[in-house]
């Protein structure tokens, strides 16, 4: 029976792929898998153990697996473990084969391997175990934003068929961890991967409901695929949403759509010489038409026998092709901005052309490796790897005597610069385990000085390095980690610049290193002097760097894909004196301790530049303003497109009150998108598809470049943040600068004054009908709410919190701006396969009750008491999160009565009926924008601050736009006859009459 059941998987249905390793690499410390591999016989558990016991080798993190050619039937789930890297080696590709009918596999979602992750927390139990492990088991934490290195390389998947809930890999992991060289027979099955992260190459998917299916990715980065083809899917050749999906040099086939984006949700997508033949009904399938987040962009798309280029889910708009043949030069749809200092519309830019014949395939993207065969293992020429070796002269013999050079498992230190020939490659299979190394204080490296590669190539070379770490020590500020100079045709790929948390000899090194400090040597990657040529799958967060990828002096084109820059404590990529290069799918991250003055990138002198897919991000607990995300000088003909600046955040978590997850969203985002210095102008729209900045600088408009509504008056300044602000009766504003303690009043009468600076971390505050200020303070384990008597600041009265109750004439206080998003959660339902809508998320996280609150003494205010949560119980900080401190401001209704507030995750405006313990229900959108606040006048006109001041009537039609001097963060109405706006920005308070 056994037999007969595997039958239709017995041989693959396409012409299979050619195997990479061949033979295999000379790695002492990789794990073999001895299984039977005969097609029959089960060996999830042999494939089980090896991954295992490379999970646990030399007591590092991770390890190498090697799986013979063969086919492995499994009847189970295989994970795969953090930093485990399985590699496929022999004349052909090892087939991962699940037989026909297997349990557990016919129906709902079922994975054939699975990316596991750990237990970031420390809570010990997984908040959300992965639903698709089969079977099922509680205790697998399911890969997440910290897992790292994981990979799957040169193997092939077979489905059989009675297995429509198969997919054959899950996916959902961080940076370093890919999927690359796999042939995918999915037959009846579900997908090839679900819930993709990072990136993926090389990979051809035949048959199955959908090749690739997915959400957005566990740490909310890009995800890249790379020279890969589909065929045959029987809905569509990828179904996905909010995944920053970029293709470059992908081919669809035969199937009815080509990419659909999942009702009620948007993505940023954009595509780099895509291939669409003899796609039915639509190539592209965008939804969310009026979402600043949908962002949609092609730079040269080929359709044969595909009537449709795209098709928009909402409008049924359609754009057709140009006869039976047609090339996509130029496509963008979302938000565009017509110029610096803009706001943006949305728009449909397309350049469409009938093509007379269909022309070839470009080369891959990807260089191949040289086969195995021609690898030279630097152990032969003397290297040790043992940390402690000078292996500097055995590095550098192998590299000069051998065109080829691998690197095992180790640590390599060095004392001077490996300097490759014009064509050499030099390979390792883990970034992370395999290192080149600098000692502290090594002598060349110490003192003021040019900076000093530890690994330098030739200038206009073909060179290739991939796959491995580079670690430039903590002090040696003369270390950059890898210059480049080789041409167009070179190679960098998957190499990670380690940071300074790293074991060395077995002791801590890094910033707490006695001399050791941020930002004290030279930029991680160096490319200069006309160098160029392609990075993929860069991961460079050493905060001990000035930057983590620079570019100088060079027209030689480059190519940059999912570049993740991270944790440096000015900027994280710049660019001088550059043209011709293209950054796809690049993401920043600056952190509280190392990036809270770091701007994401920085143009000096550059021309003919293309970003897209652009993820600029702040940490959530982010405590310090930062105006911009891009600086610009004496720049030109940069394309922007898909570019996304944002500071909010889901979680999956366990602590004593439970498991579940939480939605973030932290108050200092990049406050505007792109600052020009030469122009003075800057871009406030923080999410949008388009803009184009000039080639050639023209004079701004006004001495500072930005435009103002007349009327607006400044009030006050010198603030280091302010928001939280309340108007009392007679119309006087009160507000928080949180950093300093103080809580400020200001009036006509008065002018500005200091009412409190007691240390208390107030957040938000509200005005009881006695007069009295309600205040949020972050502080305690569960934050702590207090009052006080204008008249008596330093009197203060603590609330407790008490059950909810019906509050008759009280005023319910809820946050101005909620972030609700629902991430970490599968949400595909396995039933039937459908995602709920993003809105579904904010409507039911609204509609929770709180089971306490906080009630002003005089009874008039009545304050929800939301779930607090503290990343770290080593936090002494008193930074907590919750949607009341995590909000602009609050505003306030009665029970029964309607509030407005905004939904940061689709940016857009609601109004909601208030019930009990704060729920709202009966939402309603009543203005197409969101953002950071919203006020609403007694006609019932919205102002909505999002970059500037959008101004709806009651029937929710834009009526007008008010420019402000800086970013608005909280509105409110106030003044002796509450017809005046109060505009609080992070540094300075202004007004405008209404």
């Amino acid at each position: 029976m056994l037999g007969v059941a595997l039958a239709s998987i017995a041989g693959p249905a396409y012409g299979a792929s050619s195997s990479v390793y061949v033979t295999r690499p000379d790695e002492p410390r990789a794990i073999t898998v001895n299984g039977v591999g005969d097609g029959v016989a089960d060996d999830a558990a042999a494939i089980q153990q090896a991954i295992d016991a490379a999970a646990r080798t030399g007591g590092a993190k991770g390890g190498i697996v090697f799986l013979p050619s063969g086919r492995y039937r499994v009847g189970r789930t295989i994970l795969i473990r953090s930093a485990v890297r399985v590699f496929g080696i022999g004349k052909t590709r090892p087939v991962i084969v699940l037989g026909d009918n297997t349990p557990g596999f016919a129906d709902g979602i079922a994975a054939v391997v699975s990316f596991t992750g750990d237990d970031q927390y420390r809570s010990g139990k997984p908040p959300i175990p992965p639903p698709t492990t089969r079977p099922f088991d509680p205790a697998v934490f399911d890969a997440t934003q910290t897992t790292f290195y994981s990979a799957l390389s040169n193997v092939d998947f077979a489905l059989g068929q009675g297995n429509a809930g198969a997919v054959a890999i899950r996916f959902r992991v961080a940076q370093h961890a890919f999927v690359r060289h796999a042939d995918f027979q999915l037959g009846s099955g579900l997908a090839g991967i679900y819930q993709a992260g990072n990136e993926c190459e090389d990979l051809r998917f035949y048959g199955g409901r959908y090749g690739i299916i997915s959400e957005k990715t566990s740490p909310a980065w890009p995800f890249t695929l790379i020279d890969s083809e589909f065929e045959g899917q029987r809905d569509a050749a990828i179904r996905e949403h909010e995944l920053g999906l970029t293709l470059v040099n992908v081919s669809i086939r035969n199937t009815p759509v080509g990419i659909e984006i999942d009702r009620g949700y948007s993505d940023s997508l954009w595509g780099k010489d895509v291939r669409f033949e003899n796609v039915s009904r639509a190539a592209v399938l965008i939804s969310e038409e009026k979402s600043v987040f949908t962002q949609i962009g092609f730079d040269h798309a080929i359709g044969i026998n595909t009537p449709t280029f795209a098709l928009f889910r909402d409008s049924g708009r359609t754009l057709a092709g140009q006869g039976s043949r047609w090339l996509v030069k130029d496509f963008s749809y979302g938000l565009k901005l017509p110029g610096l200092g803009a706001v943006g519309d949305y728009a449909t830019d397309l350049s469409m052309s009938p093509l007379p014949r269909v022309p070839t395939r470009r080369a891959p993207a990807i260089r191949a490796l040289p086969p195995v065969r021609e690898w030279a293992n630097v152990r032969d020429a003397g290297a040790r790897g043992d940390d402690s070796t000078d292996d500097t002269a055995a590095l550098q013999r192998a590299i000069t005597a051998h065109r080829v050079v691998y690197l095992p498992i180790g640590r390599y230190r060095i004392t001077d610069t490996l300097k490759l020939r014009p064509d050499s490659v030099v390979i390792a299979l883990h970034p992370d385990l395999t290192q080149i190394t600098l000692a502290n204080r090594t002598e060349g490296y110490a003192g003021t000085g040019a900076a000093k590669a530890m690994v330098e190539s030739a200038r206009g070379g073909n060179a290739i390095v991939s796959g491995l770490g580079l670690w430039a020590g903590a002090i040696n500020p003369r270390a950059t980690a890898l210059i480049w100079k080789a041409g167009e045709a070179s190679l960098v790929n998957d190499v990670r610049i380690h940071g300074p948390v790293v074991l060395a000899g077995g002791k801590p090194t890094g910033v707490n290193e006695p001399g050791a400090r941020m930002d004290s040597q030279h930029a991680s990657i160096w490319v200069t002097d006309g160098g160029g040529g392609t990075f993929a799958a860069i991961w460079t967060p050493n905060g001990l760097a000035s930057s983590g990828f620079m570019v100088s002096d060079t027209k030689t084109p480059g190519y940059v894909y999912e570049l993740s820059a991270e944790h440096h404590l000015k900027n994280e990529i710049v660019l001088r004196n550059v043209e011709n290069w293209q950054f796809l799918g690049p993401q920043t991250e600056q952190e509280v301790t190392d990036g809270v003055n770091a701007v994401s990138t920085e143009f000096h002198h550059s021309r003919n530049i293309l970003f897209a897919n652009y993820h600029s991000y702040r940490v959530t607990r982010s405590a310090k303003p930062m105006d911009t995300a891009v600086r610009l000088f004496d720049s030109g003909d940069i394309r922007f497109r898909n570019v996304h600046v944002n500071a909010d955040n889901s979680f999956a978590h366990c602590d004593a009150k439970g498991c579940g997850t939480f939605s973030r969203a932290s108050k200092y985002p990049f406050e505007n998108a792109i600052k020009d210095y030469t122009r003075r102008q800057e871009v406030r729209e923080r999410e949008f598809a388009r803009l184009d900045v000039p080639a050639t600088a023209a004079a701004a408009a006004t001495e500072s470049g930005v435009v103002v509504t007349p009327g607006i008056r400044k009030l006050a300044d010198g603030f280091y943040s302010v928001a939280g602000g309340a108007v009392d009766a007679s119309g006087k504003l009160y507000f928080i600068d949180r950093f300093q303690h103080r809580i400020h009043g200001w009036s006509q009468e008065e002018g500005l004054s200091l009412l409190t600076d007691t240390p208390l971390d107030p957040v938000n505050l509200a005005v009881a009908r006695s007069g009295d200020l309600m205040v949020l303070s972050s502080a305690g384990t569960d934050a702590s709410v207090y009052s006080i008597d204008p008249a008596h600041p330093e009197q203060i009265r603590t609330i407790p919190a008490t059950p909810a109750r019906r509050n008759g004439d009280a005023a319910t206080l809820l946050p101005v701006n909620v972030y609700a998003n629902g991430e970490f959660a599968d949400r595909l339902d396995p039933k039937t396969y459908a995602f709920p809508p993003l809105s579904a998320f904010f409507v039911d996280k609204m509609a929770e009750a709180k089971p306490q609150e906080y009630v002003s003494p005089d009874g008039s205010l009545v304050l929800p008491a939301f779930r607090v949560w503290n990343q770290s119980t080593a936090d002494t900080l008193g930074w907590r999160w919750s949607d009341s401190l995590d909000a602009y401001g609050l505003v306030a209704a009665k029970q029964g009565e309607r509030v407005v507030l905004t939904n940061a995750s689709e940016n857009r405006t609601y109004s909601g009926l208030v019930g009990i313990g704060g729920q709202l229900t009966d939402l309603k959108v009543v203005a197409d924008r969101g953002g950071e606040s919203v006020a609403r006048d007694d006609a019932g006109t919205l102002y909505v601050a999002n970059g500037q001041v959008f101004v709806y009537g009651a029937d929710g039609k834009l009526e007008r736009r008010i420019d402000t001097p800086e970013r608005p963060l909280q509105l409110l109405i106030g003044g002796k006859d509450k017809r005046t706006l109060f505009i609080l920005t992070h540094h300075a308070l202004y007004a405008m009459p209404l």
